[in-house]
């Protein structure tokens, strides 16, 4: 088993929130550079910027899952990971069908750019990525499965696109075993605040700038550095 270093949240320039300098190769690079052994890609309802991460990681020697921060109709944030870009492409066009087509204002909300596996702009996203899709969190991991992938509710502690925000605690129905704290978060509160028995917490940046991608320093045993062993770690925990 290899103990792997890992942040499973960050977001690449094509998140409209997500910094320009967020390119494949500028994050795949800063992750080398922080003593990361596995990372996902995780824009917000989209997964078009995978490929060139996935690229970029091979190219570097750094495992990257395909993945997307899927927002579900209830505005809670989802963390979606995939074993192929195949998979999560195909997720991607089914959260851009059921998602309301309301158009990016650069000006505001930021700019949302594809790239390709040597950063080179291969088009602007011209719907908003931020909405909440028509997907209800129930519905999402049914979904997600059917697709090949895992997910499991992002950055629990915060008071806002999260599912305690939202519905007020991890209820059964949206517990599957795992759930996401921002670096920030203090576990024990969180564990006594909230119904956590049971449910295995990582740890993921949410990095949107360069800057704000983490030291390496949580683990998780994997048998091999793939995405492929990254899915079945997480189903072998999950409910």
């Amino acid at each position: 088993m290899i103990k792997a270093f890992y942040d499973f949240h960050l977001h690449s320039c094509l998140s409209p929130c997500g910094d320009e300098d967020m390119t494949p190769n500028n994050i795949v690079n800063m992750a080398k550079l922080l003593g990361l052994d596995v990372i996902a890609l995780t824009d917000h309802n989209t997964c078009r910027n995978c490929p060139a991460a996935v690229a970029a990681g091979k190219k570097a020697g750094l495992c990257v899952v395909p993945g997307m921060e899927l927002s579900t109709s209830e505005d809670i944030h989802m963390v979606c990971l995939f074993e192929s870009c195949e998979q999560a492409l195909k997720f991607s066009d089914y959260v851009r069908e059921n998602s309301p087509h309301i158009k990016n204002r650069a000006d505001i909300y930021g700019r949302q750019l594809a790239l390709d596996e040597n950063d080179k702009l291969t088009c602007e996203e011209e719907d908003l990525l931020l909405m909440a899709s028509n997907i209800g969190i129930e519905q999402a991991f049914e979904k997600v499965k059917e697709f090949g992938g895992v997910c499991y509710p992002a950055h629990i502690d915060r008071d806002s696109y999260s599912v305690t925000a939202v519905l007020g605690d991890l209820t059964p129905e949206c517990n599957h075993g795992v759930a996401e704290m921002s670096f920030d978060a203090d576990e024990d509160k969180l564990r006594s605040a909230y119904s956590l028995e049971g449910v295995t917490l990582v740890q993921s940046s949410d990095a949107h700038y360069l800057e704000n991608m983490k030291d390496a320093c949580n683990t998780i045993e994997l048998e091999q550095l793939s995405a492929a062993a990254v899915i079945g770690y997480f189903r072998n925990i999950m409910k």
